[in-house]
């Protein structure tokens, strides 16, 4: 199963989920209306904030190409032959190694990479 079917099996559960309480709450028409618009808010709203929700979750901290030109110029090159933006670049404060991307699509995307991988990266 794809990420997006996942994603979106999710989002379908949650937002039915979020329907069914207001429904039991609030009760009748009014409830399943006001469900919806809960619903349909907080998926519009982790749509376009999930990436700054992730970023600042493992406190992210966006990066220059001055700061970590062998990052950037690694980046820019694996975007390049994937056709695709070169997302924004973000370190995560921890010696763990570790990465992660994340982002609603290539033009709003974000790469973030832990302190401790950069120890152990190499330009290859």
């Amino acid at each position: 199963m794809g990420n997006q079917l996942k994603t979106a099996a999710l989002l379908a559960l949650l937002s039915g989920l979020l329907i069914t309480i207001s429904y039991w709450i609030i009760g009748g028409s009014t409830g399943v209306v006001v469900g919806i618009i809960l619903a349909a808010v907080t998926n519009l709203f982790s749509w376009y904030q999930s990436d700054k929700i992730a970023l600042a979750a493992y406190r992210a901290q966006p990066v220059s190409p001055q700061a970590a030109p062998g990052l950037y110029a690694m980046v820019e090159r694996l975007s390049q032959r994937a056709n695709i933006p070169t997302p924004s670049i973000y370190i995560v404060p921890s010696q763990n190694a570790n990465a992660f991307a994340t982002g609603r699509d290539p033009q709003h995307s974000a790469v973030a990479v832990t302190e401790g991988i950069l120890q152990n990266i190499t330009r290859r």
